[in-house]
């Protein structure tokens, strides 16, 4: 009964004075923030199970006085008022808890090397998938990538094989290999990160689409329309690439265009169908009726 006249009394004595609750709150989420750095900083590793034996300690500590479990209050605080577990900690854990160390005092040069790293391998993800694109028009290899964006597209995935795997021209090139289990459907793209393979997509019912367009540019026009998603093409009669966005087709893609698409998906450079359009007239013309 003490200890909750205690509480009672401090905490009144916090409503009295509100800029010691402001401290309270900081101090608390300061240690909350401590607390779970440290447990993702040795996640997966023999330290965070025994930090989570330890947090354990310190909570049924903290139940023992409010419940007035003295027996329990006095061995918990034995135990860890002693300091002894925590030298035991220290010789056990000491790799891990360097490690810990290293990436907090790191913290804000590790942060800036990411992005900047992120970047770079956002560039080289750019440039795998043009070659690979470029590689399957030339090959005449039908291909169907749909790209996520604000809208969500799980119903669209979950039509499809899952995979969830890393974006890459190996990947992309592999699932649309001809005779392939995947190759018949479309790959949706989260980020850099493949969703599913083998999605069916919503055909466009548009009258005013080309009749000479075949199920796979129908596909992406009518996924395009139905989200806010930007799907990529390419032809299995023609090898002829083509990007759709908001119901529309810009066709005969040529290596320009195809490299200013991915970067405004991939890097957020600028608008994608206008630097499209531009890059592919002068091919559009020189191709003519090229079919499919």
């Amino acid at each position: 009964m003490t200890e909750f006249l205690d509480i009672f009394r401090t905490i009144t004595n916090v409503l009295k004075n509100p800029s010691g609750l402001v401290s309270i709150i900081f101090d608390v989420l300061i240690i909350a923030f401590l607390v779970y750095k440290l447990l993702s900083y040795t996640k997966g590793t023999r330290a965070n199970e025994v930090l989570k034996g330890v947090g354990l300690l310190f909570v049924l500590s903290i139940l023992g006085r409010l419940f007035g479990l003295n027996t329990i209050t006095w061995v918990l605080d034995g135990v860890l008022s002693s300091g002894t577990i925590f030298v035991i900690l220290f010789i056990l854990f000491t790799p891990e808890l360097r490690r810990v160390l290293e990436r907090l005092g790191s913290g804000t040069k590790r942060i800036g090397r990411k992005i900047l790293a992120d970047d770079i391998e956002r560039q080289a993800m750019v440039q795998d998938l043009q070659r690979t694109i470029l590689r399957l028009s030339r090959r005449r290899v039908g291909m169907l990538l749909v790209f996520e964006q604000k809208t969500g597209l799980e119903d669209i995935a979950a039509t499809g094989t899952r995979l969830d795997a890393v974006l890459s021209g190996a990947l992309i090139e592999n699932i649309f290999e001809p005779k392939t289990p995947l190759h018949d459907g479309a790959v949706v793209v989260r980020n850099t990160t493949v969703v599913a393979a083998a999605c069916l997509l919503p055909l466009s019912d548009d009258p005013k689409v080309a009749r000479e367009l075949g199920t796979r540019h129908r596909a992406a026009i009518g996924c395009s329309a139905a989200s806010d998603c930007i799907v990529l093409v390419v032809s299995e009669e023609t090898g002829a690439i083509s990007v759709a966005r908001e119901g529309k087709l810009i066709r005969y893609l040529d290596e320009k265009a195809l490299s200013s698409v991915l970067e405004g998906i991939l890097l957020n450079k600028g608008s994608i169908l206008p630097w499209a359009r531009i890059h592919s007239e002068r091919k559009g013309k020189e191709d003519g009726n090229r079919g499919k």
